[in-house]
């Protein structure tokens, strides 16, 4: 199934990957099925921050909260790979969940998603739509 990114969400995380750099930087995808209305940064906690993420836990829970009272739901999550490529990495899949989460990853310049399978990442096709700031 393809997924609608907005191009606000997808200019957050371009911004962001490249403001950070040469750290990874990460957030969230928040929006409501099929459709990433916006991306969001948060704050990378991980020890070694130049090749590992992890978003910090009360950006997680805050989000979370949000949707529970009629927010924006967490899609899924976003990180950069400032010296490897768009593509899930094997820190990646030995983190990931299979909780069918989408994850976008940004490298070059380049972003793709991928949904977080039980049985491994799969490449999740997009299209990107304007939206009026």
């Amino acid at each position: 199934m393809e997924i609608v990114v907005t191009s606000g969400a997808i200019a957050t995380v371009l911004e962001e990957a490249t403001k950070n750099a040469p750290l990874e930087a990460c957030g969230l995808l928040l929006g409501q099925h099929g459709l990433i209305e916006r991306a969001v940064a948060c704050a990378n906690v991980a020890a070694d921050r130049l090749t590992h993420f992890e978003i910090d836990p009360a950006a997680l829970i805050a989000a979370h909260r949000a949707e529970r009272e009629g927010g924006a739901k967490v899609l899924g999550y976003w990180h950069s790979h400032p010296s490897g490529r768009a593509e899930p990495s094997a820190t990646d899949c030995e983190q990931a969940s299979g909780d069918r989460r989408l994850w976008a990853i940004v490298a070059a310049g380049e972003i793709t998603l991928w949904r977080d399978d039980p049985q491994g990442f799969s490449a999740v096709p997009f299209r990107v739509v304007g939206v009026k700031d």
